[in-house]
Formats: C-alpha cells, structure tokens, sequence
C-alpha cells in the first residue's frame, strides 16, 4: 500500500487496448518532491502510465493511488483528484479566443470557485513563474511554441496541484525553444513539485531524475537512480540509450 510519503503509487497495475497488452504488471512508487521520469521507446506504454495516473485512461486491474486517491476506484471523485494533479501535454491545448490571462483564470474560477481578482492575481504569479508575466494579455497565437507551452505549464500551476505530469512536452518544439522550457521545469524541481515525466531527452533526464522508470514492451523492464542511464544492467536498456550498439 501507499506509504504516508508517496504520492504516486502504482501495484500490478495492467491495461489492454484490445488485444495489445499496454501495461503489464507495473510497479513503481514517487515520493513527495521525488521527479520521475519514464523512458523508453514509442509504444512501450509509458504514456499510457502517465494517463492512468490523473484517469484519462482505465486500468483493466492492479492498483493506482494518487495523493490518497484511490484511482481504480469506481467511485473516484474524479474533480477531487483533477485538483491535485496538473498534466501538461505535448500539444498545448490553450483555448486560441481566450487571453494568456482568461487560460488561466478559467479552471481556477470554475473549478476552485475562487474570486476573479484572486485567479488574476495567481495567473500573474504564475506567469512571473515561468517567465511570461508581459504576455498576460497575448493570444495563443502571438506566443511562439516554447512561450505556448510554458504558458500551458502556468495554467497547470495556477490549480496549485500537488503533482505534474509532462507528456513529452518538447518534443515538438526545436532545441532553442527546449531549452526554455525544460529549464522551467528544473525550477519547479528545485522547488520541490513532485513530477512524473515522460521524456526523450536523456540529458535533461539524468540531471533532474531522482528515479528513471525504463518501460519495454508494457512492462517496466529496468528501474533506478539516473545514473542508470549511463550505466544500463539490460541489454535493452543500453541499446536505447545507445551504450549497446
């Protein structure tokens, strides 16, 4: 069972779409303030694992409980959870009508009930968090792809949740406009936010993960510390990172 200082804990934890087995038995636990990170190639189910977390995927058995939440349960209170979890995506998913500022503001005031003036205020702080608080007024579109998604990260942090996950958040941005984002999310770690990722940048990888989950064909095939991306005990493991060809 989950201890009092994980967040995130996953036991035995299946799932099928079909006749494919995505996730096959698998297990790992985050601690609060912990950054996981889960690699491993297209396929291999690691996104499936960071959608099951906040329910935007069923599992078919095993457990999940997420900040106390008992994810598997049919009767989940799925607002309660969504509360505690922020996820950001590879597409940004920021409403093209609605200000930088309106983004924000909406979940908070809809979600939270909290006042306008208070969203408005969180929305500047959190802007000022990722280093866009002159764009509170901008439009999606007048935003480059970095600028977007770090703005997409603001909108997760505005709900104050006590967990983030990133769904290969740069991967369709170019290395210059990586850099900016990935260097907001060392800050959230350096702050303590307890962070699950999925991720194809190595580097970025081993100098922020406290554990690094390495998925292969559902299940999780290699676990541990960052410095098993240098030094792989799988086969499979160091032909991904390339230490094996």
């Amino acid at each position: 069972m989950q201890t009092n200082a994980s967040v995130v804990s996953f036991r035995s934890v299946e799932k099928s779409f079909g006749a494919l087995k995505v996730l096959d038995g698998v297990d790992f636990e985050v601690a609060r303030g912990e950054v996981l990170v889960i690699i491993g190639r297209s396929g291999s189910g690691k996104s499936t694992a960071l959608r099951c977390i906040d329910r935007f995927e069923t599992i078919d058995s095993g457990e999940i409980v997420v900040c106390g939440h008992r994810v598997s349960d049919p009767k989940l209170d799925l607002r309660r959870l969504r509360q505690d979890v922020g996820i950001v995506f590879q597409s940004y998913n920021l409403f093209p009508h609605l200000t930088i500022e309106e983004n924000i503001t909406l979940a908070p005031c809809a979600v939270k009930r909290i006042s306008k003036a208070e969203a408005k205020r969180k929305a500047r702080q959190v802007l000022a968090q990722v280093g866009l608080e002159d764009k509170l007024n901008s439009y999606p579109e007048q935003l480059s792809g970095g600028q977007q998604q770090r703005a997409a990260i603001a909108r997760s942090l505005a709900m104050q949740p006590k967990v983030m996950l990133f769904d290969e958040v740069t991967s369709a941005l170019d290395p210059e406009l990586t850099g900016e984002v990935l260097k907001v999310i060392e800050t959230l770690a350096a702050d303590g936010m307890t962070m699950v990722m999925v991720t194809h940048e190595m580097g970025f990888a081993k100098g922020i993960a406290n554990q690094v989950v390495f998925m292969h064909r559902g299940k999780v095939r290699e676990a541990g510390p960052a410095s098993i991306l240098t030094s792989p005990a799988t086969s499979e493991l160091a032909q991904f990172v390339g230490t094996g060809l």
